[in-house]
């Protein structure tokens, strides 16, 4: 990872989210700025498993010309060696193992976030991809499974494999994504490990991607739900932060366009099975992030849409118009930004 840092600013990367982060929404956040690292939904891996087909076009029809990580989880060690082997005939920038997936069907395989709760099973882990790991390996993890305080047993074992970087999103399993984050696990992890370490969690505007920074010194940051309601949110974090002149500053009309695109970009994949009304209920997934911040009734009337003619009706009467959107009022900022009270 660290041939990916760039001079002077941190590191920006797209967070892996199982059903979003696929081939079209990649086109859709890079023609918007997009991150500087792309990382897959995971490959689910097990004694049976075969690479989805679906999921390696995000690494074979690569779209950005920028790195994509092929991220994987389960817990099968022979199965993962395969997959490793597997992915590494195709132009991966690099296999990312995760640890933090909080999904409770997932925990209850002993596979993500269900990891954290045995070390020593990370340990293999981690010392068998790092071994079978031809090119960058790194690692996604939450800062524990019932508490921070798990966190330093964890450090103990990213310490001691040669990992690339590691990805940490400062919440608990348990937590999900209720809760403020924990920085201070994270600040610990930077000044303890040699590889880069990304910091992930409630970067929602500048303002939060600011303040995670500070109070970690992280060498980067990974967004996810914040990207989705925002894909301009790099291209302003990079001016914050020295590598642009200028921050966009997108309008009512700007979000809409963006999220045509997206209609259009999602509903081209789907060929033959494509219906308005499913597309619909598709786009309800985006729009859950999208509305917020904006007029509530905006909110309340897109989540009782049916058809796609009322859907788009909906969304160009309250942005078709040239007033700026994107950054959060600064109460709704306040309260995502809440890891402050954290900090001894």
């Amino acid at each position: 990872m660290k041939d990916f840092l760039p001079a002077g600013r941190p590191v920006l990367l797209l967070a892996p989210m199982q059903d979003v982060t696929d081939l079209p929404f990649m086109r859709v956040m890079e023609r918007r700025g997009g991150p500087d690292v792309y990382v897959t939904e995971y490959f689910r891996v097990y004694a049976t498993s075969r690479l989805d087909p679906y999921i390696l076009r995000s690494v074979t029809e690569n779209p950005t010309a920028k790195p994509v990580f092929a991220q994987l989880i389960g817990q099968d060690i022979p199965a993962l060696l395969r997959t490793v082997a597997e992915l590494e005939k195709h132009p991966v920038a690099g296999i990312d193992l995760n640890l933090g997936c909080p999904a409770p069907v997932v925990c209850r395989k002993d596979a993500g976030g269900g990891l954290l709760r045995n070390p020593e099973k990370v340990d293999r882990l981690l010392g068998a991809l790092r071994e079978a790991v031809q090119g960058r390996f790194t690692v996604k993890t939450r800062v524990g499974f019932d508490s921070p305080a798990e966190f330093d047993k964890l450090l103990d074992v990213f310490a001691r494999h040669a990992i690339d970087s590691l990805a940490i999103h400062g919440r608990t399993v348990k937590e999900r994504y209720q809760t403020p984050v924990h920085p201070a696990p994270i600040r610990r992890a930077v000044e303890r490990l040699s590889c880069p370490v990304i910091a992930n969690g409630n970067v929602v505007d500048v303002a939060t991607a600011e303040a995670l920074l500070d109070r970690t010194r992280a060498a980067g940051l990974m967004l996810g739900r914040g990207a989705i309601r925002n894909p301009w949110l790099f291209d302003q974090i990079r001016a914050a932060t020295g590598g642009l002149h200028r921050a966009p500053r997108p309008c009512g009309r700007d979000l809409l366009g963006y999220i045509e695109d997206l209609w259009e970009e999602t509903a081209r994949e789907q060929r033959k099975t494509y219906r308005p009304d499913k597309q619909v209920q598709k786009m309800k997934r985006y729009l859950a992030y999208i509305t917020q911040g904006l007029d509530p009734e905006f909110d309340r009337r897109i989540l009782r849409a049916r058809e796609a003619d009322e859907f788009f009706a909906i969304c160009r009467e309250f942005l078709d118009h040239e007033a700026p959107v994107g950054a959060l009022p600064p109460e709704e900022s306040k309260r995502f930004c809440g890891f402050a009270e954290l900090l001894a």
